[in-house]
Parts: C-alpha cells; structure tokens; sequence
C-alpha cells in the first residue's frame, strides 16, 4: 500500500479545503486534535500501559490527542483483580503523563457487569452491596476533581440476556436489580461533585432488534435518572462501527436528537471500525474502513450535543480486535486495521477522512 508523507497527506487535505471553498488548514493540520478543536470537537483516544513503552505510540497521544481515557487502568478487574490492596498504580502513571502534557483525563469504567473478577463474583449478595459501596468511595474518592468525566456505569443494557428491561445481567444487577445504575451514580456524586458523570453504551448504532432495543433503554433510563436527580452529566455511544450489522443514519441522528433534547452532551466514546467483512486487500479495506467512518461522523457531528470523539486506542497494532485476532491465530496474515494510524504509526486513509469531517462540522 502506499504511504503518504506528512506533506503529501497535508497537501491533500489543503486541496480538499480549497476544492470546497473551506479555509485552507495551516500546519497545525498534522494534528487531529487540532483540527476537531478549530472547529469545536474535542478528539482523543483510548490509552493503555503500553504507552510507558512504546515511545513513538506514545508520541501519537502528545501530538494528535486532546483526551485520554483510560483503558483498562481504572477498571475494576485492575484495580480489585485479587483481594487486598487496591491497586491503582497503573491510572496513577497514566495521569501523571496526562498531567504532564496538559491532556485531560476520563475515567473508563467504574461500574460494568462484565470483567469483575471471580473473587468478587463468589461474594454473598450482601458482602457484593457492601463492596459496592465501598469500592465507589474508594476509587471515586482518590481521583476526586482529578478527571474530566467518569463512565459510572458502562453498558447497563443486552437483549440477549433476556432480563426485564433489557439490561445486562451480572454480579451488580443481581446485587441490586437495575436500581444498581442510579445507585453508582448517586454514590459516586457523595465522591466526587466537580466530575462530569457519564452514562456509557454499545450497539447503538446498529439498526436492527438489538440496537433499537439498547437505544429505548438508554432514553427510558436517562429519564429515570434524571427524574431521580442524580447527576448526569453526559451519555457515551461507543461508536465501535461494525458494518456486518445494518445502521440507518437517519434513524441514529433522530435517536442522538432524542439524547440532546434531555439536555445531557453527547461523547462518541470508543470509535473504530470493525473490518472483517471488509476485502482482505489493504487498499480497497483501508478505503471502505475511511468511508464507513466519515459518513458515520459526518452525520453525528451535526448535532450540537455531540462534543467529543475518542478512538478506541490510536494504532491498528494496538486494537483490541488485534488483540482478539493474535488470540485466535497467533500466525495469522490478515489483521484488523480500525483505526487512524498503521502498526508502524504512519497515517492512513482513516486519518484524513476523519481530519475531513472534522474540518466539515455544520452545527444545525
């Protein structure tokens, strides 16, 4: 595949600025974060230990983000992994990077059903509600005023379990029932009151029985929540685009309208796009992974409330879904490339089509 130079890549989006009667962008182009910032968005990405490593990856973060989440550093199966101590070292190191470079940090996830360890799982219910409790003190408590919003509670709802509502079973519903989500964020706000609090969810934006599901579910909660008067303070869609599964445009900005009129912002969380129904030549997948991407953004960055974009991670060796296939087969040739930059930290046509629809953001 060929490989474009910085210059080249500039020159192309200047071209593209002018071709369409838009500013033409100036040096700080080379920059993502720059470029969603001049136009009101703030982009950034997902980052995990390996940026104490990999010095070039770490580099991508200081130049092109404007926001890190963490990745699994504030999770509890990190934090709470075996009893005893908590173990907070790893989202320590990742603040003070972010400290350093003046990058703000969100927390990702305080609450979750999935990824809590055996341990945890094998306490009687009681024992659970008291951790619970005690474990939102702990963790909220320590990065108190430290971070630029928290996902209290990330992915509430699954169909496929079949519970009353929608939502996800797991050690914390079965805890509490569903009252668990209002009950983490009315615990956390005892924490922590200068923290935005997030309300985090997949599948939106597929357009079939699940996502439409997911979607009545997030919108009847964020009422409950707000009737009950716990603070909310935004909604994440996670924005894992997966084009195996079918998605309406139109259908999504009406739900994302629905989200904005409930007066919360709107963060599109965790953003890639899954290629594995894509061709396995590079070029052609690079290019249909580019265009699933700009429509997606195009369409969502109409909306006012939507204020913030984070790639889940940077660079396609660093995916999960790299992760995931290495997993599988470790000698396998074909690797999923959803993200902005390649295995060797080069841009790819991901980069520009991104750069592009943040350059064209028109509010309505």
């Amino acid at each position: 595949m060929k490989r474009f130079s910085r210059r080249a890549a500039l020159a192309i989006l200047v071209g593209t600025a002018a071709a369409s009667g838009t500013r033409a962008i100036a040096a700080p182009a080379r920059s993502l974060g720059a470029i969603a910032a001049s136009n009101g968005v703030v982009f950034g990405a997902a980052a995990g230990p390996v940026i104490d490593k990999d010095v070039a990856y770490r580099e991508l973060y200081t130049t092109h983000a404007r926001i890190v989440t963490t990745d699994i550093a504030l999770k509890i199966g990190t934090i709470a992994g075996q009893p005893g101590p908590k173990r907070f070292d790893s989202a320590d190191r990742l603040l003070k990077f972010c400290a350093a470079n003046n990058i703000p940090m969100r927390g990702h996830c305080l609450i979750w059903n999935e990824w809590v360890p055996q341990w945890i799982r094998s306490m009687s219910t009681s024992e659970r509600q008291i951790f619970f409790d005690r474990y939102i003190d702990d963790v909220v408590g320590r990065y108190a005023g430290q971070l630029h919003s928290w996902d209290i509670v990330n992915e509430p709802f699954w169909p496929g379990h079949k519970a009353p509502g929608g939502y996800r079973l797991g050690p914390w519903y079965d805890a509490f029932g569903p009252g668990y989500v209002q009950r983490a964020f009315a615990r956390a706000a005892m924490a922590d009151s200068k923290t935005k609090f997030v309300l985090n969810e997949a599948q939106t934006e597929r357009d079939d029985e699940v996502g439409l599901a997911v979607r009545a579910g997030m919108l009847r909660l964020v009422d409950e929540l707000q009737h009950a008067g716990v603070p909310l303070h935004a909604v994440g869609l996670q924005g894992h685009l997966q084009p195996r599964y079918p998605h309406n445009p139109e259908r999504f900005a009406e739900f994302v309208h629905a989200l904005a009129e409930r007066k919360v912002e709107i963060y599109i969380t965790e953003f890639d796009v899954r290629d594995d129904t894509f061709p396995d030549d590079i070029a052609a997948r690079d290019a249909m992974v580019a265009d699933t991407a700009e429509k997606f953004l195009d369409n969502v960055l109409r909306i006012p409330a939507v204020k913030t974009v984070i790639a889940w991670q940077l660079a396609d060796n660093y995916s999960f879904y790299t992760d995931a296939a290495r997993k599988k087969d470790p000698l396998a040739q074909r690797l999923p490339r959803p993200l902005p930059f390649d295995s060797e930290m080069q841009k790819k046509p991901l980069w520009s089509a991104m750069a592009r629809a943040f350059q064209n953001v028109k509010k309505a």
